[in-house]
C-alpha cells in the first residue's frame, strides 16, 4: 500500500480484530499485512502500548507445544474501537467527498 500506516489506524485496526475474537501476534500481523506493508516488529510496540492504555489484556496458551500469546480486547477497548471506528467512517467520507467532487463546493 502506498498510504502510510499512523498509530490511530494501527490501533483500530488491532482493536476491530480482537473485538471479533482473541488473536495472537503473528495472527494479527498477517491480518494487518493485507492493508500495510509494515514490518512484524512494527506490531508489537503497538501491542504493548495498547495494553497500558488498559484496552487489551493478554493470556498465554499452548499450541503444538509453543506457548502463544493471546489479545483480548477490554470494555475500555471496546469504547476505544467504537470511537476509532466513528472517526475514520467521518474521515472515510470527507476523503471520498474531495475525491469525487476535488473538493469545491457547487456554485
Amino acid at each position: 500500500m502506498i498510504f502510510p500506516m499512523n498509530a490511530p489506524m494501527f490501533d483500530l485496526l488491532v482493536l476491530s480484530i480482537t473485538e471479533k475474537q482473541d488473536a495472537y501476534g503473528y495472527q494479527l500481523s498477517q491480518v494487518i499485512k493485507q492493508v500495510s506493508n509494515t514490518k512484524d516488529s512494527t506490531l508489537y510496540p503497538v501491542l504493548k502500548r495498547l495494553q497500558e492504555q488498559g484496552f487489551l489484556t493478554v493470556y498465554d496458551q499452548s499450541y503444538q507445544g509453543r506457548n502463544r500469546r493471546y489479545y483480548r480486547i477490554t470494555e475500555s477497548g471496546r469504547r476505544q474501537y467504537r470511537m476509532l471506528s466513528e472517526e475514520w467512517g467521518s474521515y472515510r467520507d470527507a476523503v471520498d467527498q474531495i475525491v469525487k467532487s476535488g473538493g469545491m463546493a457547487d456554485e
